[in-house]
């Protein structure tokens, strides 16, 4: 690869730049699809397994979210030292193999169990796949580039909405299953077989993605630089906690009622309309407007950056915040069930808005060798609160506020515009402080290209 001065190397070719990120994409997108296969096969692994509520409900959010969240922080490390590409394609493989492995799960332990090595799996990809578009892209097209791969986010839960009904049906009624060596298998565990196991597939695609060179570092010391030290990087974050405290908790809550709605809108939509089924409709939505809405925002974003707006990614954040209050607190209040579904058109594309420019704003304000940990740190937070807590907190407002399932409406729409406020105050209160940390960090990037 050819360098430019200082010894700092060239920006790789832009094409190729586009074809990695669309390779993360089509990763991220098998991700969320094995991440909620396990909630569209609720009623037969219920019947099964003998599982109560309680217990299914462990194997979507312990099972998965605590490792998912815990094991980022030590693989946001090694994404500073070693190959992103490497660490890609390992976890490809784990959550991969793990997710077929709940196929052969016999009861209530053996599926928790692979579920948390879903989550160990899963959690080795985004870091990794940040700091390696931080490599690709330069700062002004960072934030488009990471939203693209965001995508990822809201085509498979978009597909995932759309495919569960048939799923669940055929997962039902179908006969058992004899297959080699494993021997007789039910139908849904079948279906994990289907989906983990083509998974497998990326870790050959990921073999035609290259290790970009770290940048931000002086040509001399980028073959020998030690990743940052923990120590380092608390210190780096508490002498600008400001910064950091503002964007955590400010796109936080955003995840929080993400996570909480998309949990509990087929269940809002059956309890308010009489039954009515939303999967199809609510899944194409966010199939479409999910990936228009972050895209948008990092578009946006970028724009407002090359005006010399350092803060746009958290100016992003704020506007959709403020668009979000009064969409999520009306929306579960219409009067029929066409209203309702109307509504989600605009909720899914500005509640996707935040979710591309969170991170690129990450990576614009630090330095390459602590990206990695400062991703994961980003990504335990806000996966801690939004989806640890986000379907238990409208869970919570309904059964201790409520005291009715037939008023989750007003749950959904108190937290939504609860939340929204949360963000937009917080997302204000780091503003200023990312701006100056921003300034820094570019001015940085210029002494080490200049030197």
């Amino acid at each position: 690869m050819s360098s430019v001065s200082g010894g700092e190397p060239a920006y790789p070719n832009q094409t190729y730049a586009w074809y990695v990120v669309g390779v993360l994409v089509l990763a991220y997108t098998f991700s969320f699809i094995d991440r909620q296969i396990l909630a569209l096969l609720h009623a037969p692994i219920k019947a099964d397994l003998g599982l109560s509520d309680t217990m299914f409900s462990l194997l979507g959010g312990i099972a998965f979210a605590s490792f998912y969240t815990l094991l980022g922080l030590p693989i946001g490390r090694l994404a500073d030292r070693r190959s992103r590409r490497g660490i890609i394609m390992v976890g490809i493989a784990v959550w991969s193999l793990m997710t077929a492995v709940c196929g052969l799960a016999k009861n209530f332990w053996q599926l928790f169990f692979a579920r948390m090595g879903v989550g160990v799996g899963e959690a080795a990809l985004s870091p990794a796949a940040y700091s390696m578009i931080a490599d690709y892209f330069k700062p002004k097209y960072l934030g488009t580039a990471i939203s693209i791969y965001g995508m990822g986010i809201y085509i498979g839960s978009g597909l995932a909405f759309i495919v569960g009904g048939v799923v669940v049906d055929w997962a039902v009624s179908a006969p058992d299953f004899d297959l080699p060596v494993v021997g007789t298998i039910r139908p849904w565990q079948l279906t994990f077989f289907a989906v983990g196991l083509p998974g497998l597939l990326l870790v050959l695609l990921m073999m035609t993605v290259k290790e970009p060179a770290r940048r931000g570092v002086a040509a001399k010391a980028a073959a020998q630089a030690e990743m940052a030290s923990v120590g380092e990087v608390a210190t780096f974050v508490r002498k600008r906690w400001r910064t950091f405290l503002g964007h955590f908790l400010g796109f936080a809550p955003l995840s929080l009622i993400g996570y909480g709605s998309s949990a509990w809108m087929p269940a809002f939509f059956d309890r308010t309309y009489d039954g009515f089924q939303v999967a199809l409709w609510y899944g194409s939505i966010i199939l479409i407007f999910g990936p228009l809405g972050i895209v948008a925002g990092g578009a946006l974003a970028d724009r407002w950056r090359a005006r010399g707006r350092l803060d746009s990614y958290i100016r992003v954040g704020i506007m959709a915040a403020l668009v979000l209050i009064p969409i999520n607190v009306f929306q579960p209040l219409m009067p029929n069930e066409w209203l309702a579904i109307a509504l989600i058109v605009p909720s899914a594309f500005f509640g996707a808005m935040p979710f591309g420019v969170a991170p690129a704003g990450l990576q614009a304000i630090t330095p390459n060798r602590m990206r990695g940990q400062v991703s994961a740190l980003y990504l335990f937070t806000v996966n801690i609160i939004g989806l640890g807590l986000g379907p238990t907190v409208i869970a919570f407002a309904t059964d201790f506020i409520f005291k009715d399932e037939a008023l989750l409406k007003y749950s959904l729409s108190s937290v939504g515009g609860l939340t929204g406020v949360w963000a937009a105050l917080m997302l204000w209160f780091g503003l200023s402080a990312f701006r100056a940390s921003a300034k820094e960090a570019e001015d940085q990037i210029q002494v080490t290209a200049s030197g």
